[in-house]
């Protein structure tokens, strides 16, 4: 069971909370997932587009943003977003945010709706498997051996005081004709513990080999 099912989707209503929040009639159900759907890809490639440098060898320019969460009433949108690193709008802060809800309003269509964006800081984003999914990305994309990006990954995440970690990239790793799994593992990771609060992230690399899939489960405690 623990390696069939998504960890974040086996822990709804225990230790782990929805990302969206907003009620619908059956026939309008379809609508709203598309238009959360298509808020998030916005905002990820607004600031990847405006905000991270397209090469770069430094950990700390990834994108970071840990998750974006929805709340939708009749006539409003709110849309928070956590981020790890928010110094890649404290230049132009305000301007940064107003500029982002400009463009969002006029993707949505929003009308009868106002739209709302907060940003908040994450005090420990190594803690979070998507902050260092990213920065496993930015590794191979510079060329860094597979292992070794695996293993700087696991530092940094012991640094954020996590009980467990493990890793997994399956791939043409270092450029093998044979695809393989690699996995590494430290602490404990109790998969088939429902109160234990694990988080994962899932996330793909196109790199000059083919495409990388990275998988992170983080034990972060336990009720």
């Amino acid at each position: 069971m623990a390696q069939k099912i998504n960890p974040l989707g086996f822990r709804l209503g225990t230790t782990q909370d929805h990302y969206s929040l907003w009620f619908a009639q059956p026939k309008n159900y379809s609508e709203g997932l598309q238009e959360d759907e298509k808020i998030r890809n916005f905002i990820k490639n607004y600031f990847l587009k405006n905000y991270v440098k397209k090469k770069t060898r430094r950990y700390s320019d990834v994108e970071g943003i840990v998750r974006i969460e929805i709340k939708k009433q009749i006539d409003l949108i709110e849309v928070i977003i956590y981020m790890g690193f928010p110094k890649l709008l404290m230049e132009t802060r305000s301007q940064g945010i107003k500029d982002l809800r400009k463009n969002l309003e006029k993707e949505l269509n929003c009308v009868n709706r106002k739209l709302n964006i907060a940003i908040i800081r994450i005090e420990k984003p190594y803690r979070h498997p998507s902050l260092l999914a990213e920065f496993i990305t930015v590794q191979l994309k510079n060329r860094v051996p597979f292992r070794r990006a695996m293993k700087k990954a696991i530092e940094l995440a012991q640094q954020a005081d996590i009980k467990g970690i493990k890793i997994q990239i399956a791939g043409r790793l270092g450029g093998k004709d044979i695809a393989r799994v690699a996995w590494r593992k430290e602490g404990r990771v109790p998969l088939q513990t429902i109160r234990a609060k694990i988080d994962y992230c899932a996330h793909t690399v196109q790199t000059i080999y083919g495409i990388l899939c990275i998988k992170i489960w983080i034990f972060i405690d336990e009720k």
